[in-house]
């Protein structure tokens, strides 16, 4: 059974940090590249960051390039999105997501609110 499971999300003041982690079980984690996405409240889920299976690929949204950093460690099966310089537009919930043939696979969400 694949699962994945966010963590880490929370409050924080403009200008903070925080760093997302996403446990994996149930396939064989080194052999996938993994995404993050987010979700706003009356938008459309959007692809933050994407890590090739090796880490040696990292892509992501120009909202976000330069103040995130996607990273995966595949001996803990994790995959984690460190966010610096944290806006309140990235306000929204946060999935790790797996395209696992033939189905996507997505984690439950993790809330990360920016506010003062």
């Amino acid at each position: 059974q694949v699962q994945l499971v966010e963590s880490g999300g929370g409050l924080v003041q403009p200008g903070g940090s925080l760093r997302l982690s996403c446990a994996a079980s149930g396939f064989t984690f080194n052999n996938y590249g993994m995404n993050w996405y987010r979700q706003a409240p009356g938008r459309e889920r959007e692809l933050v960051a994407y890590i090739s299976s090796t880490g040696t690929i990292r892509r992501y949204a120009d909202s976000v390039k330069g103040r995130f950093t996607i990273s995966k460690d595949n001996a803990k099966m994790t995959v984690f999105l460190r966010m610096n310089s944290l806006k309140p537009e990235d306000t929204a919930v946060y999935y790790c997501n797996a395209r696992i043939a033939p189905n996507d696979c997505w984690g439950q969400g993790t809330q990360v609110t920016v506010s003062s």
